[in-house]
């Protein structure tokens, strides 16, 4: 009714609530690297994806915090933000909100700098891996994994295989449409949604701030999040229309494209790990799967990122 969300002081009255509510947003992702791991039967593969969650996580909310805390010499730092949770708090509360596919904002995510908004929408096309969704975040980190065995087969000339299944031409298909399923839809609407007057007339902002204005839409609906900039006046036809399509194809897709991954490899018979097999645990695998993750990313949106948020900050 207010239009606050979890800012409202009914739903989040202090600093308590508001830890509470950071620690009930990520638990139920974190929690299931350990399903994974008992499905598997191995402790070590589970440990690893949470390490991965929680290096991005972290990495994602001292950004945050960092930009939000330096911009305070423009004096804005405290701009859309709640003075019972400060600017500490808000980042934190961003960081897992936009980590996982909660949506839920204690802040105003447009008025946070322009580095501070840029991470927050990273957070987002990294495709939500720390830690992600109730099981859409596991899922989307498993296709990392995927491409990351892959990847490194074909650097140390290793046959490439997961949980004693051999990813092949097919295996491969699957994971990568699944993970370029989202830029598509965030690049394509966005850059429509730029050139069509009647949703050019929906954003508060012009220039930079603008065109995060309405990626940042996109993103979130593509990626199933639900926060928003806010500086976007996105209740019209086409951009109903046009976020609504992006939320159902966005959710949906990838879905079936991981159960076909999932058939293709429940129809193989396991072959038992070796010494040459290529171990899914363990500090190498974790960075391997970061720097997967980072690369796809940062090829996918840097442009957009340059023209939105960076270009932006060093205006």
């Amino acid at each position: 009714f207010f239009g606050a969300n979890s800012a409202h002081p009914f739903e989040n009255p202090s600093a308590l609530t508001n830890l509470l509510e950071i620690i009930l947003i990520l638990a139920v992702p974190v929690a299931l690297a350990h399903t994974y791991s008992r499905f598997v039967g191995d402790r070590r593969k589970g440990l690893s994806l949470v390490a991965v969650m929680g290096l991005l996580w972290t990495a994602s909310a001292s950004l945050v915090t960092w930009a939000e805390y330096a911009w305070a010499g423009h004096g804005t730092s405290m701009e859309g933000k709640e003075t019972r949770f400060g600017v500490l708090w808000s980042a934190l509360f961003g960081a897992a909100t936009t980590g996982t596919s909660t949506g839920a904002v204690n802040s105003m995510h447009d008025s946070y700098s322009p580095l501070g908004g840029g991470v927050l929408m990273v957070n987002m096309m990294l495709g939500e891996v720390s830690p992600g969704g109730v099981g859409t975040g596991m899922y989307n980190l498993l296709t990392f994994a995927v491409l990351s065995v892959f990847i490194a087969g074909l650097m140390v000339g290793r046959t490439p295989e997961i949980l004693g299944k051999i990813v092949g031409r097919r295996e491969m298909t699957y994971a990568a449409l699944a993970t370029i399923v989202t830029p598509a839809l965030v690049l394509l609407f966005t850059a429509v949604g730029l050139v069509l007057p009647v949703a050019r007339a929906a954003l508060l902002n012009t220039g930079p701030h603008g065109l995060s204005e309405m990626m940042y839409a996109y993103t979130s609906a593509s990626n199933n999040n639900g926060s928003a900039f806010a500086g976007l006046s996105a209740d019209q036809p086409y951009l109903n229309l046009s976020l609504a399509f992006c939320m159902a194809v966005g959710r949906f897709v990838p879905i079936v494209l991981m159960l076909a991954l999932a058939g293709r490899f429940a129809a193989q018979r396991t072959r038992p790990e070796t010494a040459g097999s290529m171990p899914t645990h363990g500090p190498t695998f974790v960075g391997l799967v970061i720097v997967i993750i980072l690369i796809v990313a940062g090829l996918t949106f840097f442009p957009a990122l340059a023209l939105g948020p960076l270009a932006e900050a060093v205006s």
